[in-house]
């Protein structure tokens, strides 16, 4: 109980997402929660068959750890750099809080996600990846504003998708391609505006 007590804490663990339905950003909790029904939605396109059921405790699990650790914003270099030791640490102090074979149980499932070796946690990371692309497009680019953010840089961080499903990462790119030609991109250097948009037909 003292597990489920503190884990009400993600509610106050602030991302850089805009709501689609708000103006104000999205909390970790709601993230979490949107991610999972993303799994129940979407499960039928991964390239592998996955287990549903496992898929959602690790879209459920993965974030737990910022509630001592922080969001790392996704286009925040410097705040990487001790990511991996600061989320390490927050885990070993979060689990601590359940009994030992709970503990392992879930320190097991975030080092699943982490490491996202089977195609369950192929496809989790995909939907963490899918999911802020989404509301940036639907909030006419979101974090794509941040300065120094390009269409490369987008593309470099959500290429994970494609690990898991061919389908969502054609989409995800056409999102992406989209957002350059209307303007709420900054387009690579090396690529004209809505270049994007068309998609890579070998990923049909």
């Amino acid at each position: 109980m003292e597990f489920v007590v503190e884990v009400d804490r993600l509610k106050t663990v602030m991302r850089r997402s805009p709501l689609i339905a708000a103006n104000r950003l999205e909390n970790d909790a709601e993230h979490s929660w949107h991610l999972a029904l993303m799994v129940c939605v979407l499960a039928e396109y991964s390239d592998q068959p996955i287990d549903v059921g496992r898929t959602l405790q690790l879209v459920i699990v993965h974030d737990l750890v910022e509630i001592y650790a922080g969001d790392t914003f996704v286009y925040d270099n410097e705040g990487a750099k001790g990511q991996v030791a600061r989320e390490r640490d927050a885990a070993g102090r979060l689990f601590a809080l359940l009994p030992d074979d709970q503990a392992d149980t879930f320190h097991g499932l975030w080092e699943e996600f982490e490491a996202h070796a089977t195609p369950e946690a192929r496809f989790a990371k995909a939907m963490d990846r899918l999911q802020p692309t989404l509301m940036n497009f639907n909030t006419g680019g979101g974090t794509w504003h941040t300065p120094g953010v390009t269409s490369d840089d987008v593309v470099l961080r959500k290429s994970v998708i494609q690990d898991a499903s061919h389908v969502l990462w054609h989409y995800a790119k056409r999102l992406i391609g989209l957002g350059v030609a209307r303007g709420w991109l900054a387009a690579a250097t090396d690529s004209a505006p809505g270049e994007l948009a068309g998609g890579d037909r070998n990923d049909d």
